[in-house]
């Protein structure tokens, strides 16, 4: 091995022992204590296996989150093979504690490895910050560190080594996706108003293309065969076609209802869910999103019928009522990217099955998405808010080199940021009633021509998208079928959306980000988001009672455990059932956003206007 390679994968292998101690103590499941035999405060000791301990020194952040100081942490006795302590190491010795019998074990150490490899991969391609910036939001995805909580979030369960080389994001290489036509009998296609299927594929493929996938449909057809016109044509990604179409549909490609049209000419580059791909040769062109038969963090990437069938109905909905709203479709830029056109497919044969495993019932499918390159202007830039989590190889962080490159203060930068971001989700989810999903990869920040933020786009509707329970004025403009799909909270839950998905899971990570590289200190940065709550909160007095229903400046809300719900809620295990409750919870958490109500004589201070 080459002395560039182990120092990639030594590093990858730090990281995640780093990740490790502070998510798993973060959701208790481990539990550090004070260290009795250290002589300073911030000395810590985890008793693990019998016999084995380890030690290291941390401070303590918001949410009661754990950052280890680096160095420090060591296990005793050091691990037998006389090498450095690795994530592995801290898993087994774990283990006992988790209670994982032998295949959970082994499939976490599966797992693990493979993330491990990827985020190697990451580190032999590092750039410093500034080329980070001045990369286009497609290049930049191939330098994401994957999500931010779960230890085990590249792992894509089901690709070989050439498979990840060749599809997954770190690669940055190109897919040029193969075309399949399927008879009615067992696909259905949906659209937004408008957007009929002849439509969608005059603007998805050239001419000449649709020409050559149109004869190879008529010659399998044959004579006295099925119709041409009773076909729907959709994409399918190579790996999925050789993994799962050309061996689970076999029957159908033997009785003639699925063909295989062909490869289609454009270079498509995988999305960091790696089943979404955006097509490099024409920008304009929509995303697609294919299924993909394998596993990566805690579900199988596949892609359900109904939701397929529905994404359409929710995504002209959300369009609806942003269009008919002054606030949200003229003062802000906030975009919900569509998914305007679907095809679903099922498997007759496994639909019979109904308690097979989840995985066989989302086999084939496509939704088209529109592209975030269809909403930027002149000069603009786009870039996902996980994105400002990333540090580059010198050390400093994009989020710095954006603040620079802006002319602004970073604490002007950070009220610009938070003005982009926040009231359009305050709206839909205060007025409307509506949650999206908008955690780092899923919501795209917009930036002007000196990359300052200037609004923001969300994307993932169909099975993301969350209401509130009965019925709603807001709701009657919905379609019975997305009415039917959408999954419905009361409004505490609800607003995890932003408690749990922005504030816990983005802003744990980037308060102290914007502390040790903007000079913010963490008190300051909680307290610019609140000032752009309550400035939202002044601006719409009538939706006072809504603001204590939904509880986002509340004391305390529960914990979002995505590492016990992977590690301990059957996330390696066959289900009938794809997980459609509440993400387990463990805990509570303090808010940072809670002021106690002003003594009897004083009165709290009104947010101020921005600048």
């Amino acid at each position: 091995m080459n002395s560039a390679v182990r120092d990639a994968w030594d590093e990858a292998g730090r990281r995640l022992l780093t990740k490790a101690v502070e998510e798993l103590a973060y959701e208790e499941l481990l539990v550090p204590v004070p260290d009795p035999s250290a002589d300073t405060p911030d000395a810590y000791r985890l008793d693990l296996t019998e016999g084995v301990h380890w030690t290291f020194r941390a401070t303590r952040g918001t949410f009661a989150t754990w950052r280890l100081v680096p160095g420090t942490l060591a296990r005793h006795p050091e691990p037998a093979d006389g090498g450095a302590p690795g994530p592995e190491h801290l898993l087994l010795d774990a283990r006992p504690g988790l209670g994982w019998d032998g295949p959970t074990t082994a499939e976490v150490l599966r797992e693990l490895t493979a993330t491990r490899r990827a985020e190697a991969q990451l580190i032999s391609r590092a750039l410093p910050a500034a080329a980070l910036a001045d990369l286009d939001q497609l290049d930049l995805e191939a330098h994401q560190d994957g999500h931010p909580c779960m230890l085990l979030n590249k792992g894509r369960l089901g690709f070989s080594a050439s498979d990840a080389a060749a599809y997954a994001p770190e690669s940055a290489g190109s897919v040029q996706l193969l075309w399949a036509a399927v008879h009615h009998s067992i696909a259905a296609y949906a659209g937004v108003p408008g957007l009929d299927a002849d439509t969608l594929l005059t603007e998805e493929l050239a001419e000449a293309t649709r020409e050559t996938f149109a004869d190879t449909l008529r010659t399998a057809c044959g004579a006295g065969g099925p119709d041409p016109a009773d076909f729907h044509w959709l994409p399918v990604h190579p790996f999925h076609w050789d993994e799962a179409v050309a061996t689970l549909f076999a029957p159908y490609l033997a009785d003639g209802r699925i063909v295989l049209l062909g490869e289609g000419p454009d270079r498509y580059r995988p999305l960091q869910s790696i089943r979404t791909l955006a097509n490099l040769d024409h920008p304009h062109r929509r995303n697609v999103k294919v299924p993909l038969l394998i596993r990566n963090t805690l579900v199988w990437r596949g892609l359900s019928p109904r939701p397929t069938e529905a994404a359409p109905d929710v995504s002209a909905w959300l369009h609806t009522v942003r269009d008919a709203d002054p606030y949200l479709g003229d003062e802000l830029r906030f975009h919900p990217l569509g998914e305007v056109a679907g095809v679903a497919v099922g498997h007759p044969l496994y639909d019979s099955v109904e308690d097979a495993p989840y995985r066989y019932h989302e086999l084939l499918g496509a939704v088209w998405r529109e592209p975030v390159t269809g909403v930027l202007r002149d000069g603009e830039r786009a870039r996902t808010m996980a994105a400002l989590l990333k540090v580059g190889s010198d050390g400093r962080a994009l989020v710095a080199e954006l603040v620079d490159r802006s002319g602004l203060p970073p604490r002007a930068w950070l009220e610009r940021f938070f003005a982009a971001l926040l009231p359009g989700l305050l709206h839909y989810l205060y007025r409307y009633g509506v949650a999206y999903c908008p955690h780092g990869e899923n919501t795209v920040v917009l930036y002007d021509s000196t990359d300052r933020p200037i609004g923001i786009a969300v994307k993932d509707f169909a099975e993301d998208v969350n209401l509130l329970p009965g019925s709603h004025p807001e709701y009657e403009a919905l379609s019975a079928r997305a009415d039917a799909l959408l999954l419905r909270w009361p409004p505490g839950e609800l607003a995890h959306s932003l408690l749990s998905a922005v504030f816990a899971g983005h802003f744990r990570f980037f308060a102290p980000l914007a502390a040790d590289q903007l000079g913010v200190p963490e008190d300051e940065f909680w307290a610019l988001v609140r000032a752009e709550i309550e400035r939202y909160h002044a601006r719409f007095p009538e939706l006072a009672d809504r603001f204590e229903d939904f509880g986002l400046l509340a004391p305390e809300f529960d914990r979002v455990a995505l590492n016990r719900e992977q590690l301990l809620g059957g996330g390696f295990h066959d289900r009938s059932e794809k997980d459609e409750g509440f993400d387990v919870v463990h805990g509570t958490l303090h808010n940072p956003l809670f002021r106690p109500a002003a003594a009897p004589g004083h009165t709290a201070a009104a947010p101020q206007e921005r600048i």
